[in-house]
């Protein structure tokens, strides 16, 4: 079929409405009665807006012959109807300004045909230029809101290259600074074999590790590409697996502590990824830069908060500019999920980084 339902609705609804004008507007008058020939010629002007989708000037241009015969044939003293409303607001919806004011002006020339009284003669030119101002009213908000949705969706490919950049710094840091140190370590230990192996399988280690959440975060990136048996088998790290980074930090050279606080229970997977990555970062940031030193990371579980507290007592703190993302990223998570992070040094040496993330909100969703 060359027209849809939504067509035919629209076709039919404009054509009893027309019919319906025809009889209450037309049978009180002695000179216009009502006829066969005036319902067949009336249903009859509708039929062209079943093309009106596809082909707008077309259906217009039969919709005005057809009321101009309509109107010699069988006077019809008030005839601008909804099929003319219907096919004049589909040309001006679908064409371009001087096209429409040019099919504006046609449709007001048959329409002041049959006009018998001053007063129709007013009403026409307005309804004329109600539905030409509606549908450029119209168009104007359609291109308003595909404007809107295009910013939105480049808000969300920035917000999601952010996070992309977020995780790869977090990963990459960790993983690399941890590798870098475990080779040097096994170079200077080069005459004492266990210490060197061990140095080794740590490094091993942490190249399979950052590998490995490489490829889930890529493997989420591509997720609904691939089938579903490629989907990433290991989950994203929590909370849970603050033994195994603290682990991984004493193996790197600094002596790390883990304290827990509070009933230890799951957390939403976002806040544990968060809380991780924080971690994560301040650890990496406290061998970069705390020189000898002592870290200790502290995870309290309040009623309504989780707070992660990670601290050194190193000498020297990050110099300036040397944060990099690190610090930001870790700011951007907190500031996702309503919480708030302070980082600097102590005033007893060191440097303490500590994220409090409410947990309501989440339960609340």
């Amino acid at each position: 079929m060359p027209w849809t339902r939504n067509d035919a609705l629209v076709t039919g609804g404009a054509c009893v409405l027309n019919l319906l004008s025809y009889v209450f507007f037309n049978a009180p008058d002695g000179r216009h009665a009502v006829s066969v020939a005036g319902f067949l010629l009336v249903t009859l002007t509708a039929l062209p807006l079943l093309a009106r989708r596809h082909h707008p000037l077309a259906a217009l241009a039969a919709v005005l012959v057809l009321d101009a015969t309509a109107t010699l044939v069988v006077p019809l003293p008030r005839h601008f109807g909804a099929v003319l409303v219907v096919a004049l607001y589909s040309v001006a919806r679908a064409c371009s300004g001087r096209v429409t004011a040019l099919a504006a002006a046609a449709t007001l020339a048959v329409t002041l045909l049959g006009e018998s009284s001053g007063q129709d003669a007013v009403i026409a030119p307005l309804t004329t230029l109600v539905v030409v101002a509606a549908a450029m009213a119209i168009n104007r908000y359609q291109r308003e809101v595909a404007a809107n949705r295009t910013l939105l969706a480049d808000r969300a490919v920035a917000e999601e290259r952010r996070r992309i950049a977020r995780e790869l710094h977090d990963i990459v840091a960790h993983h690399i600074t941890t590798m870098q140190l475990m080779a040097g370590g096994a170079r200077a230990n080069l005459a004492e074999p266990e210490v060197a192996r061990d140095a080794l399988v740590t490094l091993e280690s942490s190249g399979r590790l950052a590998l490995r959440e490489m490829r889930q975060l890529l493997d989420v990136l591509r997720d609904g590409d691939d089938a579903p048996g490629d989907a990433p088998s290991q989950p994203q790290p929590g909370a849970d697996d603050l033994d195994r980074l603290v682990e991984e930090s004493r193996r790197a050279g600094l002596p790390t502590e883990l304290g827990v606080h509070g009933t230890r229970r799951p957390l939403p997977p976002t806040v544990g990824l968060t809380v991780f990555r924080i971690a994560q970062e301040a650890l990496t940031n406290a061998r970069k830069h705390a020189g000898p030193a002592r870290a200790s990371v502290q995870l309290t579980y309040g009623e309504d908060h989780v707070t992660i507290e990670v601290t050194d007592d190193g000498q020297s703190a990050p110099p300036p500019g040397t944060g990099g993302y690190g610090l930001v990223g870790m700011r951007e998570r907190v500031a996702l999920h309503g919480g708030t992070l302070t980082a600097g040094p102590q005033a007893g040496g060191g440097f303490a980084v500590v994220a409090d993330l409410p947990l309501h909100e989440m339960a609340a969703r």
